[in-house]
C-alpha cells in the first residue's frame, strides 16, 4: 500500500538530520530506503532530504543596515525526558512541617536527624504519614532536602552588635586559653558570653543574656540577667551550672569586666575549674558560644530593647523551654578537619547529632545521668515546645510594643507641656 503525502513528509523529516550528518556511503543507503518507501526520483529524494535538514525561516528583518534572518532552532523543539518524581507532594508537605519544627535548619543537619524526629513526632501524634512517605523521608539525601525546600526557604541576616567593655581586674592572673590546656573531647569545658538586649540604645541598664556552650557536645544553656553587674552574671552562671548534665571542668570567657573579676576567679579556684580568657578583639577564640549567640538567642529573642522586670521573667521562662528544644531536638555538626589547598579551604564535618545524642555517646558521662536524660527526652513533645516558645515570644513582643507606645505618649506629653 503506497504511503500518503503526510506519511512521506514524516519519513523524510525523520531521516533528514541523519542524512545531513552522514558520510557518502551512508547517504546512499538512506536515499535507497527513502526511494523504496516513497517512490521518489533519486535526485528529488536527495533535494527533499536536504531541504528538510535546513532550519525553517521564521522571518527577516533589517537592523542597522544589516539583514538578519530568523530561523527555527530544532533543538529547542526537543523536550527533555522527565523522570518520574520520587518525592511527591505528600513527602514535600511532611518534610516542610518537620523542617519548620526543627527551626528551618539546613539539609546537612536535618538529613541524619530525620529518622529520630519522625519517630518522636509520630509518637506524640503530631505527624500522620503512611509507610511509603515515611520510608522516603528516611532515605532522602541532604542535597534533595535543600532542593525541595528552596522555594519556601527565607534567608534572614541580622546585624549583630557588641557591647563588651574590657576588664582589667585580675586580667594578668587569668591566662589566655591555649588548646593544650583544654581537653575538648570531654564534656565540661565551656565558653561563656553575654548577649545585649539594648535595642540600638546603649543608654541606661538593659537585660543581658548569659550564654554558656559546651565545646565537646554543643550543650547550650541561657539565662537572662537584669544588667551586666558582676553579681547578677555570677548568680546566673551558678544557676546554669546546676542545669548542665555534667560537671564544669573549664570556663573560657572574653575580656569583659563582667567575667574578669574576683567573684568568678575565686569560685573557679575553689572548685578547681580551669578559668581562661580569649585574646582581645579575637572573636574566633570563642567561636562556639559566638555561634550560639545568633542561632539560639538572636533568632528567638531578636534585637528589641528589654529592660523591665516583667520582660526579665518572660525571657527566663522562654529560656526554660528553649534549652529543651535546643539540646534535645536541634542537631549540630562539628568541624573535624580543615585543609588548605592553595587559595581554597576544604572543611570536613562530622555527622549531625543533637547535644543530647552526643552526651549519650560520651564515655565520661555516668550511666545514671544518661538514664535521667533518656527519661526526660521520652516525656518531651517537640511541637509542644515550639508552641510554648512561640507563646512566650508573643508575650515578649507585646511587652516591648506597649513599652514603646507608653514612651512615645510620655514624650508627646512632655513636648506639649514645654510648648505651652
Amino acid at each position: 500500500m503506497p504511503l500518503t503525502m503526510k506519511q512521506k513528509h514524516a519519513v523524510t523529516k525523520q531521516l533528514a538530520l541523519e542524512y545531513k550528518r552522514a558520510g557518502k556511503k551512508r547517504k546512499g543507503e538512506i536515499l535507497d530506503s527513502v526511494i523504496q518507501l516513497t517512490d521518489y526520483n533519486r535526485s528529488y529524494a536527495a533535494r527533499v532530504l536536504r531541504e528538510r535538514s535546513r532550519p525553517r525561516v521564521l522571518g527577516r528583518l533589517k537592523r542597522g543596515g544589516v539583514n538578519i534572518t530568523l530561523v527555527e532552532d530544532e533543538r529547542a523543539k526537543k523536550k527533555p525526558k522527565k523522570r518520574p518524581r520520587k518525592y511527591d507532594k505528600e513527602v514535600f508537605v511532611a518534610l516542610r512541617r518537620i523542617w519548620v519544627i526543627c527551626d528551618c535548619i539546613c539539609g546537612k543537619r536535618l538529613g541524619p536527624y530525620l529518622p529520630e524526629i519522625v519517630d518522636a513526632l509520630e509518637r506524640w501524634g503530631e505527624l500522620e504519614i503512611n509507610e511509603e512517605v515515611r520510608k522516603k523521608l528516611i532515605e532522602i539525601s541532604p542535597a534533595t532536602i535543600d532542593r525541595l525546600l528552596a522555594p519556601v526557604r527565607k534567608r534572614y541576616q541580622l546585624k549583630a552588635r557588641s557591647n563588651t567593655k574590657p576588664g582589667t581586674l585580675l586580667k594578668h592572673q587569668i591566662p589566655i586559653r591555649t588548646f593544650s590546656e583544654w581537653d575538648e573531647a570531654r564534656p565540661g569545658f565551656v565558653e561563656i558570653d553575654l548577649v545585649s538586649h539594648e535595642g540600638g540604645d546603649p543608654s541606661g541598664d538593659y537585660i543581658q543574656t548569659l550564654d554558656l556552650t559546651d565545646v565537646c557536645t554543643g550543650w547550650t544553656e541561657t539565662r537572662a540577667v537584669k544588667n551586666k553587674a558582676q553579681v547578677w552574671v555570677f548568680e546566673a552562671l551558678q544557676e546554669i551550672m546546676i542545669k548542665v548534665p555534667f560537671a564544669i571542668l573549664g570556663i573560657d570567657s572574653d575580656n569583659g569586666s563582667e567575667f574578669i573579676n574576683g567573684h568568678l576567679y575565686r569560685f573557679c579556684k575553689e572548685h578547681k575549674i580551669t578559668f581562661t580568657r580569649s585574646r582581645p578583639y579575637r572573636k574566633n577564640d570563642n567561636c562556639f558560644v559566638e555561634q550560639k549567640n545568633y542561632s539560639v538567642v538572636r533568632k528567638v529573642v531578636g534585637y528589641q530593647r528589654h529592660d523591665t522586670e516583667e520582660e526579665l521573667e518572660v525571657l527566663n521562662e522562654l529560656y526554660d523551654y528553649l534549652r529543651l528544644h535546643t539540646n534535645f531536638f536541634q542537631p549540630v555538626m562539628k568541624l573535624i578537619e580543615k585543609l588548605r589547598i592553595g587559595s581554597k579551604v576544604k572543611k570536613k564535618y562530622d555527622r549531625a547529632r543533637t547535644p543530647y545524642q552526643r552526651v549519650l555517646e560520651s564515655s565520661f558521662i555516668s550511666r545514671q545521668t544518661k538514664e535521667k536524660l533518656e527519661q526526660e527526652y521520652a516525656e518531651l513533645n517537640p511541637v509542644r515546645l515550639n508552641r510554648e516558645i512561640s507563646r512566650m515570644q508573643d508575650r515578649l513582643s507585646k511587652l516591648a510594643w506597649v513599652k514603646r507606645r507608653v514612651n512615645k505618649d510620655e514624650q508627646r506629653t512632655n513636648f506639649e507641656y514645654i510648648s505651652t
